[in-house]
């Protein structure tokens, strides 16, 4: 039993840097794509975009008055539902860590 723990540290030891330069040789390229895509997409908006946010939902509100909502096909529609959903559970998600519980608030 005791060689056998030798044998298999003695194989970690010896493959550990050729292990560790693997993955780091894989997730390299992975890492440098969610960076740049982590700082595209998580950047607070600048102030020449808010303009363009305030005027998109007011183009939106025009379009649910107009009733355009009603020619909306059915994958618009699913997709438009999804998203909602996702922003929704990303607010419940925000809710539970800020309150650290599941059910109420510790007052």
């Amino acid at each position: 039993m005791a060689q056998a723990a030798q044998r298999i540290a003695k194989a970690v030891v010896t493959r550990a840097p050729q292990l560790v330069s693997a993955a780091v040789a894989f997730s390299r390229p992975r890492l440098a794509t969610f960076w740049h895509y982590a700082r595209v997409e998580l950047a607070p908006p600048t102030p020449a975009e808010v303009p363009k946010a305030v005027e998109s939902m007011r183009a939106l509100a025009r379009a649910f008055r107009a009733g355009r909502l009603q020619q909306l096909t059915v994958k618009e529609a699913l997709r438009n539902g999804l998203v909602a959903t996702e922003v929704l559970m990303w607010f419940y998600i925000g809710e539970i860590i800020g309150k650290r519980s599941l059910v109420g608030y510790d007052v």
